[in-house]
This record gives structure tokens, sequence and C-alpha cells, in this order.
């Protein structure tokens, strides 16, 4: 017997490893592209989830700082193999990213530039827009079980073009849901939220008092697990953290350089938090890069692995599952406005459209898998850039 459930929890390590290499070479577009995907292979296709508890653990990621779609990793590897699948998943998940940035590394400080891939990303941008607007519909409908949270869904996303931060955007949510459904006491506590305000102040004050810092492995190590433990929201906040330390105070890089490195981030599949990755390459080699990319993704490991045993806790309490079905309408609402902003970046002309069209059909009606579709949209891209 025990031979058996050692080989079944074999066979699903190498599931999850497998699954994660491949999205995390495959998965371009960001978190909400990345979320799209994983839903598309771990609900629809394996199985191995409801979108119910997917959509859960969607909430509660979006409540922990970090990389959203890294912690969906590695909350679905936790779920799929326990512990050694939590390691797993989200390992696998930021290996080829991370692989691939140090390349880009080493080509851009033996070229001076960044490598063009630009005929590529324009035929990836219209095929993610599509992936995520499936994601998008399929989650809707598990999540917005009610016309309240629908109209809760409606507010976010209004809110999150009115510039409310993420964080305060998703608690609300959930605050508001608890208390329409008659779970708040009068004067309930929000001392939730007034803590992490306070932990994100905190943090910003620290970083102020340590200007000047020399460079080494051990400050760039600690500097991006600080960042890795405080920040919410897009990859536009993290160039604003990157910026004011890594430019502004600490001087150990350009502004050219920031804003090639962030560049990177967004073009290579996998986390856009292997910005670190090139970062610490650029500052000191293959090393630091290590260094650097450890720092800023060991955090979500811990903060996974602490909350991830309580979210079944969480469903089962009245108050704590109200507050989550805010949160889930939050969550689609902050990736709808991703998508709405991504729009007229990725249907730049007609080809672009004409891309995104074929992808939707093949998608929608063959339900081919998205990692195909990206990387015929990529060819797509390569052939009308060299065609033109």
């Amino acid at each position: 017997m025990e031979t058996g459930d050692n080989q079944r929890s074999a066979a699903r390590l190498s599931e999850l490893a497998w699954l994660f290499l491949k999205l995390g070479a495959t998965a371009f577009g960001g978190p909400a592209a990345h979320v799209a995907m994983m839903d598309d292979e771990v609900v629809r296709r394996g199985r191995w989830l409801t979108r119910e508890e997917f959509l859960d653990l969607l909430g509660a990621t979006n409540l922990i700082p970090g990389p959203n779609s890294t912690e969906m990793a590695i909350h679905i590897g936790r779920r799929r193999a326990g512990w050694p699948g939590l390691l797993f998943a989200g390992a696998a998940f930021i290996l080829p990213a991370a692989l691939l940035t140090m390349g880009i590394g080493w080509l851009y400080l033996s070229a001076g530039t960044l490598p063009r891939v630009q005929g590529i990303l324009y035929g990836i941008k219209p095929v993610i827009l599509v992936v995520v607007v499936q994601a998008l519909w399929a989650l809707a409908r598990s999540a917005l079980k009610t016309r309240f949270l629908a109209a809760v869904a409606v507010a976010a996303l209004a809110a999150s073009f009115g510039g409310v931060h993420e964080l305060v955007l998703l608690l609300a949510a959930g605050l508001v849901v608890a208390a329409g459904r008659g779970c708040l006491r009068p004067g309930a506590n929000f001392a939730v939220l007034g803590g992490l305000t306070i932990a994100q102040a905190s943090a910003a004050a620290a970083t102020a008092a340590a200007g000047g810092v020399p460079f080494g492995a051990w400050p760039l190590f600690l500097f991006f697990l600080k960042v890795g433990s405080v920040l919410f929201g897009s990859g536009y906040v993290l160039l604003a953290f990157l910026r004011a330390d890594l430019v502004e105070r600490f001087g150990w890089l350009t502004d050219s350089q920031l804003l090639d490195a962030v560049a990177v981030g967004q073009m290579t599949p996998g986390p856009v938090f292997t910005t670190a990755t090139f970062v610490g390459y650029v500052l000191g080699g293959p090393w630091t890069a290590v260094v650097a990319t450890l720092g800023i993704f060991a955090p979500a490991f811990v903060f996974v692995a602490l909350s991830g045993p309580l979210i079944p806790r969480l469903r089962r309490s009245r108050l704590a599952g109200a507050i989550l079905d805010g949160v889930n309408a939050a969550s689609l609402a902050l990736m709808a406005a991703v998508t709405l902003r991504l729009a007229p970046a990725a249907l730049i002309d007609w080809p672009a459209a004409l891309i995104a069209l074929a992808a939707a059909f093949l998608l929608f009606r063959l339900r081919i898998n998205s990692a195909w579709l990206v990387a015929g949209g990529a060819i797509a891209g390569a052939v009308l850039s060299a065609v033109r």
C-alpha cells in the first residue's frame, strides 16, 4: 500500500513539474493571462480543482503580497501533491522565465541593448487578450452567482479605473458583501486594512532610511526579500518600488537600465517578477541573478504555506465565506480592468485583430490548448514582422 502511495505521489509531482514548466515557458501576458491558462489546465482539462476551489485560491492570493500567478501555482501544487507539490509547482513555474531572463541578461551585457522581439510580442498579445477573456467568462459564471455580487464586481471595476488601490478595493468588496449578508456586527473591526496600510508605510519608511547602501549580494537579497514581502499590485507598482530604491536611493541602476529590466520582465513568459533576475544579472552576473530571484520569490512560498491550509476553513465560516465571495468578485473586476487596458496595445491594426479572431475561434469553439495558441501567435507575429 505504501509503495502504491509513493508511486501516486511521484506521478503527481511529475505531472505538476511538467505542467508548470510548460506554463512557465509559454505563459506570456502577465498575471491575468497566467491565471487564465492555469484555469484552462487544472479546472477545464485536468479537473484537479473545481472552479469554485480555483476561485477561492485566486481570492486568497489577492489578499497576500507577492506575485499572484506564482502564488496560484504554489497553491495548486500544495492542493495536488501536498508540501512537496508546493515546492515543485512554484519552482517549475519560475525556472524557465528565470533561465531565459539570465540568458537575455548575458546578451544585454554583451551587446549593450535588448534583443529585438517586437514581432513575436506583436503576435502574442492578441492571443493573450482572448485567453484572458475566455477565463473571465468561465470564472464569472461561477463567482458572480447573484445580482448583488455582479453589482459589487461592476463597482470594483469602476473603482479600479478611478485609481483605488488594489488591496483597498479587494478588502472593501469583501466587507461590503459580508455587510450585505448581515455577517458584520455594528462597529465591525477594520483593523486588518489599517494594519496592512501601516505595514506598507513602515516598509517604505525603512527603505527611505536605507539610502546610500553599497552594492553587494546580501543587500540585494534583503532588498528583493522586502519587495516580495510587501508588494501588492501590478508590474507598474513594482517599477515604482525599483526606481525609488535602486535608482534614486541606492544608485545601483540608471533609469535606462531599469526600464530595460521591466521590459524583460514583461516580454518573457512566466512571472513578471523575474525583472529581479535581470537586475541581479546586470549588477553582478549569474550569482547575483540567483540571489535576487530567491529574494523576491521566497516570501510567496512562505505566505502560501501559511495561508493555504486556512482556505477550506474560511469557506466553512459564514463571515469568511461572504468576504471571500466579495474578494473573488473584485478579483475578476481587476482582471477585467487589466484586459480592457491591454486591448488597445494588443489590437493595434487589422492583422492583430485577425489573429485575435482566429484565436477566439480556436479557443471557444475547438478548445485548443492555450499554450499552443500562444506559440502560434508568436510564429504569426514573427512571420508578419519578417514580410513587412
